[in-house]
C-alpha cells in the first residue's frame, strides 16, 4: 500500500521512534522473547510486530489521533486502538531489583490538577490538585519508583519525609 510507514525502511523507524534501525532491532528481539508476538486467541494482528511497535512509538511521540495514525499505518482505526491497548505493557522496563551502593538519586515531585476532591486537596487558589513523587537514577535517567498520588498543595510537597496531613490511610513512598 503506497503512503505506509513500515518498519522495512530504517528511515521511518528513526524518525517516528527515535532509536537506530540496530537499537530497533533490538528492541523487537526482545519483545519476541518476551512472548509479544506469540499466537493468542482471536483474530490475528494485521500489523507485523516490527510495525505495531513502529505504530505505538508513533503514537506515543507525536500529536496525531488514532484517526489521523491509522491511515499512516494502514490499518483501521479500531485496529490501531487494540495494539495501542495491547502492546505498552510489554514495552515497559522490568523494575530492579537492586541499586548499586553508590547510585546517585533525585526525588522529584509534580503537582497535578485534578477534579477529584476526594483525593485532593483545595490550594489558595480554589484548584484541587494531587502531589506526586518520583524517583530518578542520574546515570540512565530512567524511573526508579512512582509514589502513590496524595493530596496536597505546592506548599505541602514533604511527602517523602512526612505523613501528608488530614489523611491517616495516606501511603509514603519509603
Amino acid at each position: 500500500m503506497a503512503g505506509v510507514i513500515t518498519a522495512s525502511e530504517s528511515s521511518w523507524t528513526a524518525r517516528f521512534t527515535g532509536l537506530s534501525p540496530r537499537q530497533s532491532g533490538k528492541l523487537v528481539t526482545a519483545l519476541r522473547r518476551e512472548g509479544a508476538d506469540a499466537v493468542r486467541k482471536g483474530r490475528p494482528w494485521s500489523l507485523p510486530l516490527e510495525d505495531r511497535v513502529l505504530l505505538v512509538a508513533a503514537y506515543w511521540r507525536t500529536n496525531l489521533t488514532l484517526r489521523q495514525l491509522a491511515p499512516l499505518s494502514g490499518v483501521s482505526k479500531s485496529a490501531a486502538d487494540r495494539i495501542i491497548d495491547n502492546l505498552p505493557p510489554s514495552l515497559a522496563l522490568q523494575q530492579r531489583k537492586r541499586l548499586r551502593k553508590d547510585t546517585v538519586l533525585i526525588v522529584d515531585g509534580t503537582l497535578d490538577p485534578t477534579r477529584d476532591h476526594q483525593v485532593a486537596e483545595q490550594s489558595k487558589n480554589y484548584r484541587y490538585s494531587t502531589n506526586h513523587q518520583v524517583v530518578i537514577d542520574t546515570d540512565t535517567r530512567l524511573v526508579v519508583a512512582v509514589g502513590r498520588p496524595l493530596p496536597g498543595t505546592a506548599t505541602t510537597a514533604r511527602h517523602g519525609r512526612t505523613p501528608a496531613p488530614r489523611t491517616p490511610s495516606a501511603r509514603h513512598l519509603w
